[in-house]
């Protein structure tokens, strides 16, 4: 597996090898120790889920406070997708700064967002299957989010235009300045 240290240190994009031929491939697409070692320390994740979108769907920018703040592992096993995630951890001497990856069935990356960084991803192919892992399980109580297109944040979506079906929580997001976010 191949890390690519991102701008932001906590953020890792982890290439697996593919081993490919005529008949297809393979992708050893999870191992603990080697994510372990990756990241620095043992993790461990308690929910995985798998969600299906249209072309110009925008999901996020969406996160949990403590005490279920949410790592995620996150890859794309059909489709493609610009994948964001932005710190939201005012502490952070990255804080409001952002990440963006193309996530493809094609590359096979997956990208590491620990907890205090609110997440989001774009829909470029015609659909998406999107899978993550989660180091929490959902809590509602505890769910927060940050507007996809605040201007302070500048995030270089590939195809804006295209961020055309939202959901109602999405559209209602707060600025970041106004948002609830981590010490």
């Amino acid at each position: 597996m191949n890390i690519i240290r991102t701008a932001i240190p906590e953020l890792l994009i982890l290439e697996p090898q593919v081993f490919g031929d005529t008949r297809g491939f393979f992708v050893e697409s999870w191992h603990q120790r080697r994510f372990d070692e990756a990241v620095g320390a043992p993790i461990a994740f308690v929910q995985d889920n798998h969600s299906r979108s249209a072309r110009g769907v925008l999901r996020g920018l969406h996160f949990q406070l403590p005490p279920h703040a949410q790592g995620k592992l996150v890859r794309v096993v059909q489709g493609r997708v610009f994948d964001v995630a932005v710190d939201v951890r005012r502490s952070s001497a990255t804080f409001g700064r952002w990440v963006g990856v193309e996530l493809s069935e094609d590359n096979h990356r997956q990208f590491w967002i620990p907890p205090g960084f609110a997440h989001g991803f774009l829909v470029l192919s015609e659909s998406a299957d999107f899978l993550y892992k989660t180091t929490d399980h959902h809590a509602p109580a505890c769910e927060r989010a940050v507007r996809w297109d605040d201007p302070t944040l500048a995030i270089e979506w590939p195809e804006p235009a295209l961020a055309r079906a939202l959901s109602a929580k999405d559209l209602a997001a707060p600025s970041l300045a106004d948002a609830d976010l981590f010490a």
